[in-house]
């Protein structure tokens, strides 16, 4: 997070996301600071672009609130939910009052990996978020490699269970494993098939 860190619009970074490419938001709140504090992360929540065919970018992720429409269910809840990017991010950084950055994903999505997000979705979308306590519970349970029940799920299960899905991420690793804090650049996330992540570039809405 340095002063010379590059910048985008909302919408310039909208017309530049794929699929697969991350959001990372960092915010104020107590909620916020306790999970950067635990697992000692920069960022606090973490997202997934979903841009397939003509349809508007969308974002892939976890969070408590259900104050937009899940796309794929078409009504609201908690949870895990596919939102229209836009107003996803507008929500985390108005509402929320979080700052942005994207991190673009450099590898070739085939429609492979397409078929294997959709089914990923199909499988999550309206798991429950977990309260604070459990979501730590879970987080130390992956953290020495001791999968947790699929009852519910965080953020980064979310996008590390999609990139698994995919073939990004080694399955030797539970979902739980992962905290936000692991698909910012500062960690070594070992992405696979050559796939790399590029620098945060910090999104102004």
């Amino acid at each position: 997070m340095t002063q010379t860190e590059s910048r985008l619009s909302l919408d310039q970074a909208a017309d530049l996301t794929r699929t697969g490419d991350l959001w990372l938001f960092r915010g104020r709140s107590a909620a916020d600071h306790a999970i950067r504090v635990l697992t000692n992360a920069p960022v606090n929540h973490v997202g997934m672009a979903v841009v397939i065919d003509d349809l508007p970018p969308l974002m892939w992720h976890a969070e408590l609130g259900k104050g937009l429409v899940d796309v794929w269910s078409g009504n609201h809840h908690r949870g895990v939910q596919l939102h229209d990017l836009r107003e996803a991010v507008e929500q985390w950084s108005g509402r929320y009052e979080q700052r942005a950055w994207l991190r673009q994903l450099d590898a070739e999505v085939t429609p492979a990996m397409e078929d294997a997000l959709l089914r990923t979705i199909a499988r999550l979308d309206g798991t429950p978020f977990p309260a604070t306590a459990a979501l730590a519970g879970r987080w130390l349970r992956g953290r020495v490699r001791r999968p947790a029940s699929v009852e519910m799920t965080y953020c980064a299960e979310v996008v590390a269970a999609t990139y698994t899905a995919m073939g990004l991420l080694d399955a030797d690793r539970p979902t739980n494993y992962y905290d936000p804090g692991r698909f910012w650049s500062g960690d070594d996330l070992e992405l696979r098939q050559g796939a790399l992540l590029g620098a945060e570039i910090r999104v102004v809405t």
